[in-house]
């Protein structure tokens, strides 16, 4: 029953920014966890970024540390991942994700998806 609707994906140079942000349903506040997962052409879907519902702990893939912050705003149910120093290998199609019960953050184990939004990097 819930719904994710993500927003600004588009191109962009190297060393450039973007942020990308994620709408849920209202029920998302009940929730334990909003994610951002990302897959490049030919490859598998690879874990970006999380952040806990309720007390904002917040965990990043390595090779995004320190260039991607993930936020939310509770009162607008929306996560978001600001991405700056931008880098080709970071091009891929950029999914949200919401889970109603405790996981492994990291992992692919979330109830809901959005559709993707591509994210292209350019040299």
């Amino acid at each position: 029953q819930v719904q994710l609707a993500e927003s600004g994906g588009g191109l962009v140079q190297a060393g450039g920014s973007l942020r990308l942000s994620c709408a849920a349903s209202g029920r998302t506040f009940s929730g334990y966890a909003m994610g951002w997962f990302r897959q490049a052409p030919g490859k598998a879907r690879g874990f970006v970024a999380a952040i806990t519902w309720s007390g904002g702990i917040t965990y990043y893939a390595d090779s995004v540390k320190g260039r991607f912050t993930i936020s939310r705003d509770i009162a607008e149910s929306t996560v978001y991942l600001q991405m700056n120093s931008l880098k080709p290998e970071d091009t891929a199609v950029y999914y949200c994700a919401a889970a109603d019960t405790e996981i492994l953050v990291s992992t692919l184990e979330y109830d809901y998806w959005g559709q993707g939004t591509q994210v292209t990097v350019s040299s």
